[in-house]
């Protein structure tokens, strides 16, 4: 029996890990980026991040449940809508 269909389940959630992983650190790092105010990140940085506020991702407050939060993270890097905003303001990627 083939192992490939196997290999190819254990890939697929391993990517979808990655997503997940992927979100997680872009609101963290979108949340870093308001503790470092009044700096201003990047172009392209402060798109990505407009795009997650957009979204309804928070930055720092009090606590809450983050869960709809990083669902909606997800689906931003899932959808490419990330890597969109990003060419839309610096154009291709190399």
């Amino acid at each position: 029996m083939s192992m490939g269909w196997s290999s190819a389940r254990k890939l697929r959630r391993s990517v979808d890990g990655l997503t997940r992983v992927l979100a997680v650190e872009l609101m963290t790092a979108a949340r870093a980026l308001n503790l470092r105010s009044p700096l201003v990140p990047s172009p392209a940085t402060g798109a990505v991040v407009a795009l997650l506020r957009d979204a309804g991702v928070g930055g720092p407050g009090t606590d809450r449940f983050l869960a709809p939060e990083i669902e909606s993270a997800y689906q931003l890097v899932l959808s490419r809508a990330v890597t969109a905003a990003v060419v839309d303001t610096i154009g291709e990627l190399a």
